[in-house]
C-alpha cells in the first residue's frame, strides 16, 4: 500500500443520521510509522503534532479511556494509564472514562448491553469540541466515533494499540505510554508558544 494521499477525505461532523462509514468511503487504517488526519495518511510526528494542536486550543479537550487502559491488564497499560492521567492532569484535559461495555453472563440487560451507549449525547451534554479515545477495544470505539461524527462537530482522536481507527478524525497506531507523553509535552509546548504571542 502507499502512502498517497486517500481519494477522499473524512470530513467533520455532523454527517446526519446514517453516515458512510469510513471503510465504505476507501479509507484504511495508516501502516506502522505513519497515522491517518482525516483519511489522509502521515508520519506518526506529524499526526502527534496535529493532535496536540487541536487538544491545545480545545474549550473542553476530553479524554475517554477504556478498558485496556482502567482494567490494567499488563504492565503495560498501567504504563499507559499512568501516562494518561499524568497528560491530563498537567494540561487541564477532562477525564470521561468509558462505561464497562463487556456482557455481564448469565443475565444480561438489553438496554445496556446491546444498545451501544449514544456518545454523542455525552457530547453535547458536556460541550465537548475536542475528544481522544485511549485503550477502547475497536469494535466499540468504532460504533461510537461513527456516533459522534454522524451527530456532532466534535474533532475525534483516537490512539489505537493496534492497527489505528479510520473512523476517528485522527488516529495513531501502536499506542505505547512514550507516545502519550510525547503528546502531553506538545500540548504543553503549543500552549507556551501561543501564551507568549
Amino acid at each position: 500500500m502507499s502512502h498517497t494521499a486517500a481519494p477522499v477525505r473524512l470530513s467533520s461532523g455532523p454527517a446526519g443520521l446514517l453516515p458512510l462509514a469510513a471503510t465504505a468511503l476507501g479509507l484504511t487504517p495508516p501502516e506502522p510509522g505513519y497515522g491517518n488526519v482525516e483519511g489522509r495518511p502521515l508520519p506518526e510526528e506529524e499526526v502527534l503534532e496535529t493532535s496536540a494542536r487541536a487538544l491545545a486550543s480545545a474549550r473542553v479537550p476530553t479524554f475517554f479511556p477504556g478498558p485496556m487502559v482502567l482494567w490494567q491488564f499488563s504492565e503495560e497499560s498501567r504504563r499507559v494509564a499512568d501516562a494518561v492521567l499524568s497528560v491530563a492532569e498537567s494540561n487541564g484535559i477532562r477525564i470521561i472514562p468509558m462505561p464497562d461495555y463487556r456482557p455481564k453472563y448469565p443475565k444480561i440487560d438489553p438496554e445496556t448491553e446491546i444498545n451501544p451507549n449514544h456518545p454523542n449525547l455525552t457530547i453535547w451534554h458536556n460541550k465537548i469540541d475536542v475528544c481522544l479515545f485511549v485503550g477502547v477495544h475497536c469494535h466499540y470505539s468504532n460504533i461510537a466515533l461513527k456516533i459522534i461524527r454522524g451527530g456532532t462537530a466534535c474533532r475525534t482522536i483516537a490512539l489505537c494499540s493496534f492497527a489505528g481507527d479510520e473512523e476517528a478524525d485522527i488516529t495513531v497506531r501502536d499506542l505505547s505510554a512514550e507516545k502519550i507523553l510525547e503528546l502531553g509535552r506538545l500540548i504543553r509546548k503549543m500552549k507556551t508558544d501561543s501564551r507568549g504571542r
